[in-house]
């Protein structure tokens, strides 16, 4: 029984250094759709609230990878604190990556690596399989980085009882 209240994740939020850099990953290389006008903001105490930062200036963007809403933000104000680790761990406290079910997981990787973007692994298509009928079975995956160190996997999942691919 569930807890009523929660229908899904709606988008999941990234910022970035770069907007245009993260425009070219999502929309070029990953393929997502921007289905919303780009939202900008300065001097506007409503979102400076919302975000929790006094005299917040940002550009964003949305777009649609499938079934999940990504949104991108680069901030001009307040300036990051820390300098960006594009070697952070996924063992770091914090959300460590989004997965991304593809089609074609083969497709995806090489349009990766053709942008030059680091990978953590080449997947194993082996543990993919296909069936005399013509039915796949298993699943394979593996990590990569977006142009800012940002961590996404990408998954190809078929018939299996490890994993469930969404609908």
């Amino acid at each position: 029984m569930t807890l009523p209240g929660i229908i899904g994740i709606h988008h999941v939020g990234v910022s970035v250094p770069d907007l245009a850099m993260a425009r070219h990953f999502y929309l070029d290389i990953l393929g997502a759709v921007e289905d919303v006008e780009p939202l900008h903001w300065a001097e506007n105490p409503f979102i400076d609230e919302i975000v929790g930062l006094e005299g917040s200036a940002a550009e964003q963007f949305f777009c649609r990878l499938g079934n999940v809403q990504i949104e991108v933000f680069e901030y001009s104000a307040p300036k990051q604190k820390q300098p960006l680790d594009r070697q952070r761990g996924v063992n770091e406290y914090g959300y460590t990556h989004i997965a991304l079910q593809v089609e074609d997981l083969s497709a995806v990787h090489a349009r990766i690596v053709a942008a030059g973007l680091p990978v953590h692994a080449a997947p194993n298509l082996a543990t993919i399989t296909t069936g005399p009928d013509g039915s796949r079975h298993g699943y394979a995956g593996t990590y990569c980085r977006d142009f800012f160190g940002n961590v996404f996997e990408i998954l190809e999942i078929h018939e299996t009882p490890a994993i469930r691919p969404i609908a």
